[in-house]
């Protein structure tokens, strides 16, 4: 059983106006998973079914194998948590500790139980000295901490994230993957993001999904999807500067191992130096 599947999965604005059509995406217990595309082809619409936000036109989604309904939706939500790109759109308390409380507040617990979940949650977050601020103060990147603090107070067993890195400095992105793979890695918890940056890839999914005018055009591991160059290009997105480079040596017939990363073309180069050497 996955925890989020969608089958044949459409969705139309008023009008007829198609924004997704025909999805089948699966996400398992424990997986780190990613859905790129260019800005407008569907990924946050993608993502606003996960948890019931957005009704489908047709198709279903499953979470736990059960399909989203009304009488379920409120148990969805408690095990769905979404975090929206722009945390302006989720943030609305007087201040952090109230805005992080309110998602356990609505679920009915003690108290003492909220108090336990918010301080955990902000601790998490290395965001307790805001605990007292007021959110719509705060910088970019706060805003984006208290967003996911509100989420992981719910105890979710997927956290959905809709472009995370956007308007974070280079320490904000850093910092930011590091508790993503954190909640994946201590707490398995299942991790799905949507981003148009591929550089990140390598660093927070092991599966992804490319997305195209509301179709998935294909999908496979970081590795097979840096193999597709043309079809990125036609979709719009770029293949990153160090898995391009080193296609380009294999290509050019050197014997160095295929590199994704930064720490990866370090270890494979000076390897190779040192070979010849």
């Amino acid at each position: 059983m996955h925890l989020i599947e969608t089958k044949n999965l459409v969705y139309e604005y008023p009008g007829s106006v198609s924004a997704i059509s025909g999805l089948n995406f699966i996400a398992p217990r424990n997986s780190r998973i990613a859905v790129i595309g260019s800005n407008g082809a569907g990924k946050s619409t993608l993502f606003r079914h996960f948890n019931g936000i957005l009704k489908p036109s047709s198709g279903t989604v499953f979470v736990r194998g059960e399909p989203i309904s009304k009488d379920n939706l409120r148990e969805v939500r408690k095990f769905v948590g979404v975090v929206f790109q722009n945390a302006d759109d989720q943030i609305f308390a007087p201040t952090v500790r109230e805005d992080v409380g309110f998602g356990p507040t609505n679920l009915g617990l003690p108290p003492e139980m909220v108090e336990h979940r918010v301080n955990e949650a902000l601790h998490m977050l290395r965001i307790t000295d805001l605990a007292d601020r007021v959110p719509h103060h705060l910088s970019g990147g706060e805003k984006k901490r208290v967003a996911i603090a509100g989420v992981i107070a719910m105890e979710p067993q997927v956290l959905v994230l809709d472009e995370p890195t956007a308007g974070l400095d280079p320490q904000g992105v850093e910092d930011l993957i590091a508790f993503i793979n954190t909640l994946s890695k201590k707490y398995g918890m299942t991790i799905i993001s949507a981003t148009h940056d591929l550089s990140l890839l390598p660093l927070i999914a092991d599966y992804v999904y490319v997305m195209n005018k509301g179709a998935f055009v294909t999908q496979g591991s970081v590795m097979e999807i840096f193999d597709q160059q043309d079809l990125l290009r036609s979709v719009r997105l770029e293949v990153p500067v160090i898995p391009r480079l080193f296609y380009s040596l294999k290509k050019e017939g050197y014997a160095i191992p295929m590199a994704l990363t930064y720490d990866e073309a370090y270890t494979a180069l000076t390897s190779a130096v040192h070979k010849v050497e």
